[in-house]
């Protein structure tokens, strides 16, 4: 964390020559109206400062770990509380953002980690901004944006979302094989599984999903992807030339009527496409806004980085899914950590549950509504990325 930090941070003096470039040509017409920058870049806020221009965070994730990562900020400097010590336990903290209390066992590793400091140095230097650009919408996660509205002491928030890459996502078509096969099962028939660009997992993992699928008689999708090699340490996940090479014996045969194993999926246009009835996500962010965005419900599996209040906020906050695990966590920067097996009997139930609950299904299609109606024309997010636009105004004017 400490090497990546450094590295944004190495950037801040080109960007300051940039800058300086672009004010001292008079009569250009070119105006620095405000810095827009993502989480990881607070740095950049010291440069802005230099030529007194207004900081806006781009903030990829929800208003309620927002609201977690001030809160954290706040007990450990305001309250001298060792974060460490609470992640150890069964406990429980009230969290401002949330309207339940948060397990801290669904805390992110990094409160628990070195990379603590580093992130609440990043979410210290949030708060210098002028305000935060958030990817959500107030009908989604109303009690959230509330509550950090109600927070004095941080900066502005907008809701701007969903924003999603919806064009992109429908322009990698579907595999000719594939979407022959979807368009012959019934409506909101077929699990989607899939695990994020980072996700995969070991073989043994493998043939508890493989079992649990075969055992539940739903139909299926899988994208199953080969985890990248132990020695290599940190990297991106490939597909298999035969996933057979994994998958218990016969799986594929048995199976070849109701599932199709892939590999990589795209994403958007598989959600899109009506026979899809269920995802079983890691719960990332964009992949939840997608998921809602086409009224799918979600079986929650998360993985790594915020992923796990992610779920704790869809599942318990909203009800807008399943459990399937909701406090697994793996180490995307050690393959060679040891994690928790995931049995087949809690991933049959989760994708039981998934398929059967009407009341999630419900809501699922009701928060699809209010997505789109949130950034279209009159709608809350519309309206918010009129204020912001008219901030940045003032900032010229």
């Amino acid at each position: 964390m400490t090497s990546f930090d450094e590295f944004i941070n190495r950037h801040c003096k080109y960007v300051r020559n940039v800058v300086a470039d672009m004010m001292s040509q008079p009569g250009s017409g070119r105006v620095v109206a405000g810095f827009v920058i993502d989480m990881f870049c607070t740095g950049m806020i010291d440069v802005a400062n230099e030529f007194n221009i207004p900081t806006y965070v781009f903030f990829t994730s929800n208003a309620a770990f927002l609201g977690f990562q001030m809160h954290m900020l706040s007990l450990r400097d305001d309250r001298d509380r060792d974060l460490a010590e609470s992640t150890d336990s069964d406990a429980t903290i009230p969290v401002p953002s949330f309207v339940n209390p948060v397990p801290t066992k669904v805390f992110p590793s990094m409160v628990k980690s070195e990379g603590l400091d580093f992130v609440t140095r990043i979410v210290g230097k949030m708060r210098e901004a002028k305000a935060i650009v958030v990817n959500t919408f107030l009908e989604l996660e109303t009690h959230a944006i509330e509550s950090l509205s109600c927070d004095s002491s941080g900066p502005f928030v907008y809701p701007v979302g969903p924003l999603l890459n919806l064009e992109d996502g429908a322009g990698k078509q579907l595999d000719d094989e594939v979407k022959r096969w979807l368009d012959g099962q019934p409506p909101s028939s077929v699990v989607f599984l899939c695990f994020g660009s980072m996700g995969s997992f070991e073989e043994v993992q493998v043939k508890e999903i493989a079992y649990a699928l075969e055992r539940s008689g739903h139909r299926f999708l899988w994208s199953l992807r080969r985890p990248p090699l132990a020695e290599k340490g940190f990297g991106n996940p490939s597909d298999y030339e035969d996933p057979r090479v994994v998958l218990p014996e016969g799986f594929m045969d048995r199976t070849v009527g109701i599932g199709k194993v892939i590999g990589w999926a795209p994403q958007v246009a598989l959600l899109a496409h009506r026979a899809i009835g269920g995802f079983v996500s890691h719960c990332g962010w964009n992949s939840v806004l997608e998921s809602l965005w086409f009224g799918v419900p979600i079986a929650a599996w998360p993985m790594y980085a915020e992923q796990q209040l992610n779920a704790f906020a869809m599942v318990v906050e909203l009800g807008l899914a399943v459990e399937i695990k909701m406090d697994y966590k793996k180490d995307m920067f050690n393959p060679k950590a040891e994690i928790e097996l995931v049995t087949a009997d809690e991933i049959e139930g989760g994708i039981r549950r998934l398929m059967a609950d009407e009341t999630i299904r419900t809501r699922a299609k009701e928060m699809s509504e209010k997505s789109r109606a949130a950034v279209a024309e009159g709608g809350s997010s519309y309206a918010s990325v009129g204020s912001l636009i008219e901030d940045f105004m003032r900032n010229i004017s």
